[in-house]
């Protein structure tokens, strides 16, 4: 185990760095990318003392020379690739009537095609060692957030990708994993876009009733050693996807209702 190789998306902060101490801790070498070279640094450090083998590339998730460009080191350095964790991902939160198309088009390109552009670059690697292919999807990739359309748009985006992909890899041994979990306390939500493209600022939801990173992280784990499909990780999300085969419309009034409370959603109560 202690020469698999693991490469995480956008891991500085929140569940991409759960993912890389889990997975660091379970004896993976780990490879962590992000866009800020000094947070990046400082996370990679981090992960060294805590005795994990942690290297650090700047890049950004929607840029193709960057991804294309941290592949190429992972295997310059360690010449294998055994999971791809595609985490890498923005949010936003305005109505579609209000937004700028810049942040529709931002959230796409970071969310979707950011997986689209390190799977394309990975592959080959993944095919020779029958490795994972994991994304970091959401709850809004199975029924779609009011406030929330380009998020939701990028994460069913991802999911019929990565559907797609796992049968286009049946024969090949590579597995696929779409990972859902609940609303997770990370800095997402502050990070979240505004209608014009600027950051939210402040969460408007009760963070420390979230599910905690460190939680999502040993999920996401187990469900790669065990390979598995799909993973949704709350009771609740697993009721409402099930739920929305047989009655999206009584789940639709529901999710509206529950997105309305936040404060400056915007829609009507």
């Amino acid at each position: 185990m202690e020469h698999k190789v693991c490469l995480i998306t956008g891991a500085t902060s929140g569940i991409g760095l759960a993912l890389a101490r889990r997975f660091g801790q379970d004896g993976y070498r780990i490879f962590i990318t992000g866009r800020n070279r000094e947070k990046l640094d400082q996370t990679v450090s981090e992960l060294q003392q805590s005795g994990i083998e942690a290297f650090g590339i700047q890049a950004d998730a929607a840029s193709e020379t960057d991804q294309r460009r941290a592949v190429a080191e992972t295997i310059n350095r360690c010449g294998r690739l055994d999971v791809l964790i595609n985490n890498a991902g923005i949010s936003m939160r305005a109505l579609f009537e209000e937004a700028d198309l810049d942040v529709i088009r931002k959230v796409m390109e970071t969310n979707f095609f950011g997986t689209v552009y390190a799977t394309k670059a990975a592959l080959p690697y993944l095919i020779r060692s029958k490795g994972s292919i994991v994304g970091i999807s959401s709850i809004a990739g199975y029924k779609g957030l009011p406030g929330r359309t380009g998020y939701s748009a990028s994460k069913f985006a991802m999911a019929g990708f990565l559907e797609a992909l796992e049968l286009e890899l049946l024969k090949k041994g590579v597995h696929v994993l779409l990972a859902s979990p609940g609303f997770t306390a990370t800095a997402i939500r502050e990070n979240s876009l505004t209608k014009n493209g600027d950051p939210q600022g402040v969460s408007p939801r009760e963070e420390e009733k979230m599910m905690k990173p460190e939680e999502v992280a040993g999920l996401i784990l187990e469900a790669v050693k065990k390979r598995k499909r799909n993973l949704i990780m709350t009771g609740e999300g697993k009721l409402m996807v099930w739920l929305n085969k047989f009655f999206p419309g009584w789940v639709g009034r529901q999710v509206y209702k529950k997105m309305a409370s936040e404060p400056g959603s915007g829609l009507e109560p």
